[in-house]
């Protein structure tokens, strides 16, 4: 028995009154009907105010989105567009952006083939003669 902190020559006592205290102080004591309905009163009142606050995000982001619709709707450009779509922008993006060169938007419109001139004549290499084997040294 000393393994588990009793000692081994005492003998169990019996319980006095302050032990009979201070487990009764642990022991569980159910709530009183006042403590239990202050309970339930409290929970309503945080279900009641977590219903409110949702309510007040919803509107307020409803009156945020009225507000953006009514500005978007209101807001109409009358000046004249500055700048009209041609065919070759609808038809060919890439040439637009530069990536790709400009094709012939109709059959009439033949491409202009340009022709660079031939480059010159390459000319040979300058020759550099190999060092010999038999070589003497410096």
């Amino acid at each position: 028995m000393a393994l588990f902190g009793f000692p081994v020559g005492k003998q169990a006592s019996a319980p006095t009154e302050a032990d009979i205290a201070a487990a009764s102080a642990l022991a569980h004591v159910p709530p009183t009907t006042r403590e239990l309905r202050a309970q339930a009163v409290h929970r309503l009142q945080v279900g009641l105010f977590g219903l409110a606050g949702m309510l007040l995000l919803v509107s307020l982001a409803n009156v945020i989105m009225d507000r953006a619709k009514f500005i978007d709707a209101s807001a109409v450009n009358t000046a004249a567009p500055t700048v009209e779509a041609s065919e070759t922008s609808a038809k060919d993006p890439l040439a637009d952006m530069g990536v790709a060169p400009q094709l012939p938007v109709t059959a009439k419109e033949q491409p202009t083939v340009t022709i660079s001139p031939a480059p010159p004549a390459p000319t040979p290499a300058p020759s550099v003669p190999a060092p010999s084997v038999n070589a003497p040294k410096n």
